[in-house]
């Protein structure tokens, strides 16, 4: 009898069971917004809905948002499960993904669990985390069938700008492949003059939701961009992974968009002052270098001495922080830590990483 091989997420399986802490600098997104922020009445919550490919009020509501065509958007249960949709639609078994590393671990281990043959492209700490297309051009075969790479980076924030963007989408077009873009990061620019890569060309998918920079994670208002064709199907293809959403989540996803220029406006206000009080504390250290994050939620510094796995864990036994390994990320000598909480836990997980890395030291 064969068995399929077992794939499995140590960054999830971590961030669920071993991240939590009295100071939690490990979150990447946005505090959780209490429903009450939503002004919402039992009245405008219901349990079932239409059930079909799309509740359209939603459809209505994204497709206004991105500056989309309606048929060209399919919701999805998060940006997780947007990316799993996209790339089940996109390859098959045997194919060549190329995606970026350092990488979130989500979309490497679901390519591969989709029996996508994965190379990489690097995106090195030196060069500022930026994506250089010659190097994608080198990695390009005639096999390869998607490019993934997510913008804003993950895990250091950094913005690939639209003309490199566009020069990736023209290697990949020559050879017949498309650039998906996870852009759940880009959410958190909060600035309309922000495009999604999605503008760019016809074989750009986008993939992205409304859990970072909003801090409405738990509705899972999830999205993809994709031209009509491959957008109907990946509806009919979600009939075998999410089958009708809760309808109450959906319901909830419209008001929240009608609500996003008011959450969006103090998100950015909180992230653009904690954002200056982290780059003072990067500034004050010699025992870490640090990509200055320009926008987003997550930074993503290096030690310069030792592995982070041996600093988190003092850092979260003796001094009740969590930051992130750098090994879920391929950089065992970096952590990413997140900086959208409220100023008083932001600044003391600082001084508690302080802490940490002077006897680290």
């Amino acid at each position: 009898m064969t068995h399929r091989r077992e794939i499995r997420s140590p960054y999830m399986e971590w961030a669920k069971l071993r991240s939590g802490a009295k100071y939690n600098l490990a979150v990447s997104g946005m505090p959780n917004l209490p429903l009450s922020r939503l002004g919402v009445t039992i009245n405008d919550i219901e349990i079932s809905g239409p059930g079909g490919y799309g509740y359209a009020p939603l459809q209505q509501a994204l497709a206004a948002k991105c500056g989309v065509e309606p048929e060209c958007v399919v919701a999805a249960t998060g940006t997780s499960m947007a990316n799993h949709l996209a790339l089940a639609a996109l390859i098959e078994p045997g194919d060549e993904v190329i995606i970026e590393q350092p990488a979130y671990e989500l979309l490497i281990t679901t390519a591969e669990y989709l029996g996508a043959r994965v190379t990489r492209v690097q995106r090195p700490f030196g060069a500022g985390f930026q994506l250089d297309p010659r190097e994608v051009e080198r990695a390009i075969t005639a096999r390869t069938r998607v490019i993934v790479i997510t913008n804003l980076h993950n895990p250091s924030s950094a913005r690939i700008p639209d003309s490199i963007l566009r020069l990736v989408g023209e290697i990949a077009a020559s050879h017949r492949a498309v650039v998906l873009v996870d852009e759940v990061y880009l959410e958190a620019c909060y600035d309309p003059a922000v495009r999604s890569a999605f503008h760019l060309g016809p074989n750009f998918v986008i993939t992205s939701s409304l859990t970072k920079a909003y801090g409405l994670s738990g509705l899972r208002s999830g999205w993809i961009l994709a031209a009509p064709q491959l957008a109907e199907r990946m509806w009919r293809l979600n009939d075998l992974f999410g089958v009708i959403p809760a309808h109450a989540a959906e319901r909830l996803s419209v008001i929240a968009l009608e609500r996003l220029p008011e959450i969006a406006a103090e998100a950015k206000a909180r992230l653009e002052s904690n954002r200056a009080r982290l780059r003072k504390f990067f500034e004050s250290r010699i025992d870490i270098v640090a990509a200055r994050p320009e926008a987003g939620t997550i930074a993503f510094p290096q030690l310069t001495h030792g592995r982070s796995d041996a600093f988190c864990q003092l850092l979260r036994d003796k001094y009740e922080t969590s930051v992130v390994p750098g090994r879920f990320f391929e950089s065992p000598d970096h952590f990413r830590m997140g900086y959208g909480m409220d100023p008083a836990t932001l600044e003391e997980g600082l001084q508690r990483i302080g802490a940490a890395l002077d006897e680290f030291s």
